[in-house]
């Protein structure tokens, strides 16, 4: 049965319907190591850590293919799904590698771009040299055309098609790679702009592709709409280049499986969907580990959890509440001030949905200098190439991974495909941080980390108490290369006693993509007062109108899906009349009646005195019709754990200022429901969890790892 208006689905398939052999292939490339997992038939799931190719980060990917097929025994053939995430567009945006893009806009609008909205932070406030930062599209390369739509999508003045081919054949000799449209009111009435559209693909050739606003993301704003789309054509050209080489390296190997990417709300696209709508991957890989947190918590009846995701270059911080991500409709790329972009005015404003994260510099490759005496760690990063002093591959500068090993946290013999050098680690310590600071090398060691935690525990202040939330009730979920080596000491700075180190930690977000849903969502601009709506004269046909807009909404993700039924999830936006920010609330399943916007209402109300601590019970408005489909990837369980034996020994870790003699214990050998008692070290491959005294913590039968404090669960008073 297919999904109905009412947002009911019946026996929607899932994604495994079309993965006959039950295995599948993720992967996640971060800024210093790419991480690649199988979950094979027997539920065992066999991983690969590989340094990230910067220059081409599929070579670095399809060498971690190689090492869990040769590993596991699966033939390439085999493989029935492929799934991805990437920082690719990210970056593109952050390093402004995109291609050429055309923008055209309303007559009267051409400086928008340029005028943008700016909000100086941090040390600019005190820059008497500030220069605002130059806009994403040059102004001889945006373009205005004379029209005008109103706000409630009548037509004041039409597209002036003589115009508009004038500046098609001006766009065409520029030869740009791509062409962004956003023209005033088109989330209302897109005729204007898909006529443009029209004229302008018909003066370039089929390879240049033509974007227009109301395809992308249809809401009122803009500004915001104008960036969304100028970076979903800046980005796209990039994105389907990288899948198409992709894909074909996958063929070669033998690989057939479709290529699916995650996307930033948490699920994943079709590869095509993606390359279409690349701005809709900009958080592809941090969402990917929040999702993970959520899954693993719920496995063991956890819904309030802080997931923290340290890898190689930053560390990232999300919330999960009720056993729900947390999702935003706005952020900004490249923004400063709260710590990855949630600050208007510090970035490129995006308007898709995204899980809410916080991010900072800070991980594992951080690299650790003194400045003016004082000794900082961070953002600038080692990368994979040359990466830290300890790795052996040229690189001088001491970063928080040599401070760990420096520290007994890390074993030199098991770091991924890595030896970790100590003497390394110790002569970069002792010439950039502990020689200027004049400390010996473990004080300064023990610095750098500390320093590290405190950068790292930022994000977590930015999702949890800036935001009015008490993280102690809060179990911390640690998930990267590095997370595990600093989550209890984070814990420890924010009163959490409760934490939660999954199996194959070290590489949790490519784990999480192993499960993740087809999704795609879709919204359109609707602004009806609720008093309007319930209103037994008017609310009637209002009412209607709003039905009838999420059953279009619902069919067209269904066709970006290319499905006939899915799971569908409704959503509006609603705001106190005359503010510009809106909270989205969901929608029962069911008829849209006066009961349900009334229900919507005052959980508006509630959202709202949660977040801002204010009372209000002022008029409000709807702002926006959402609806997310979803296709079920299938098994909801929770990947296995692969044996190992176990390995017990003994290190020298440093601890609350003394070096102590701590045992050591592989963590594949701990059995289910045995319990482990701090300070301790569990190794994998991947990572190395620090157990600090005063923690306990019990294994199941997955493999995942509970560590509580001694004074948990907190009293109450």
């Amino acid at each position: 049965m297919s999904a109905t208006a009412d947002g009911t689905a019946d026996g929607a398939p899932d994604v495994t319907e079309g993965n006959a052999s039950g295995v599948t292939l993720a992967s996640d490339v971060g800024g210093t190591f790419t991480d690649v997992v199988l979950i094979g038939t027997d539920g065992q799931v066999r991983v690969a850590k590989t340094l990230t190719t910067p220059d081409d980060p599929t070579t670095g990917l399809l060498r971690g293919v190689e090492q869990v097929l040769a590993s596991s025994g699966v033939a390439p053939g085999e493989v029935g799904r492929f799934v991805h995430a990437t920082t690719l567009a990210t970056n593109v945006i952050l390093e402004r590698t995109g291609v050429p893009v055309a923008f055209v806009t309303t007559e009267g609008f051409g400086s928008m771009l340029a005028l943008g909205r700016q909000a100086r932070v941090e040390e600019e406030r005190y820059d008497l040299a500030y220069e605002q930062p130059d806009p994403p599209v040059p102004h001889t390369h945006t373009f205005t055309v004379p029209e005008r739509v109103a706000a409630d999508g009548q037509v004041l003045a039409p597209l002036d098609e003589t115009a508009a081919a004038r500046v098609a054949d001006d766009i065409a000799a520029l030869r740009v790679a791509a062409v962004a449209i956003c023209l005033l009111h088109s989330y209302v009435n897109p005729e204007h702009e898909e006529r443009l559209a029209a004229i302008i693909r018909a003066r370039l050739p089929e390879s240049v592709p033509v974007v227009t606003s109301a395809s992308v993301w249809p809401e009122l704003g803009e500004y915001e709409r104008a960036t969304t789309t100028l970076m979903s054509a800046y980005v796209g050209p990039v994105m389907a280049s990288y899948l198409d080489r992709l894909g074909g390296r996958l063929r070669d190997l033998g690989v057939t499986a479709p290529v699916h990417v995650m996307e930033s709300a948490g699920g994943v696209l079709p590869a095509a969907l993606a390359a279409a709508r690349a701005v809709y991957t900009i958080e592809s890989g941090p969402a990917a580990g929040v999702i993970a947190a959520a899954r693993q918590g719920a496995r063991r009846g956890l819904a309030d959890l802080i997931s923290f995701d340290m890898g190689g270059t930053t560390a990232k911080a999300g919330l999960v509440r009720g056993g729900r991500p947390g999702v935003t409709h706005e952020f900004q790329v490249g923004g400063k001030g709260s710590f990855g972009g949630r600050r208007p005015g510090t970035g490129v404003p995006i308007k898709i949905p995204a899980i809410d994260l916080a991010e900072v510099g800070s991980g594992g490759g951080s690299i650790a200098w003194v400045d003016a005496g004082t000794l900082r760690v961070g953002p600038r990063s080692a990368g994979a190439d040359p990466g830290p002093a300890c790795y052996g591959r040229g690189g001088e500068l001491p970063t928080v991974t040599d401070a760990n090993l420096v520290l007994g946290y890390l074993d030199p013999d098991g770091f991924g495909e890595l030896r970790l050098s100590p003497e390394r680690a110790e002569a970069a310590i002792a010439e950039h941080v502990a020689g200027p600071l004049g400390v010996p090398v473990v004080e300064a060691a023990a610095a750098v980390h500390d320093i590290a935690n405190a950068q790292m525990g930022a994000a977590i202040h930015v999702v949890t108490v800036r935001r009015g939330i008490d993280p102690r009730g809060f179990t911390l979920v640690a998930l990267g290369g590095a997370a595990p080596t600093h989550v209890v000491r984070l814990a420890e700075r924010f009163g959490i006693g409760r934490v939660l180190v999954p199996p194959q930690a070290g590489v949790g977000s490519a784990v999480g993509l192993l499960h993740a849903d087809l999704a795609i969502e879709r919204a359109r601009t609707f602004l009806a007062p609720v008093g309007e709506l319930v209103s037994c004269s008017v609310g009637r046909d209002r009412l209607g109108e709003l039905a009838d807009v999420l059953a279009d909404l619902e069919r067209a993700a269904l066709v970006d899906l290319a499905v006939d039924r899915a799971e569908v999830s409704r959503s509006v936006g609603i705001r106190f009349t005359g503010q510009a920010h809106a909270f989205t609330v969901e929608l029962p399943a069911g008829p849209i009646t006066p009961g349900v916007v009334r229900g919507a209402a005052e959980e508006f109300y509630k959202r709202y005195h949660e977040s801002y601590g204010i009372d209000l019970r002022d008029p409000a408005e709807l702002t926006t019709a959402r609806v997310r489909a979803v296709l079920p990837s299938g098994s909801r369980d929770t990947p296995r754990a692969e044996p190992a034996p176990d390995v017990a020994g003994a290190r020298r870790v440093w601890l609350d200022g003394a070096f102590r003699e701590v045992p050591v214990r592989a963590r594949g050998g701990i059995a289910p429901g045995e319990t482990l008692t701090g300070p301790c070290v569990l190794t994998e491959p991947q990572c190395s969890l620090l157990v600090p005294p005063g923690w306990r913590g019990t294994a199941d039968d997955h493999g995942a790892l509970l560590l509580e404090s001694g004074t948990w669960p907190q009293k109450t008073t």
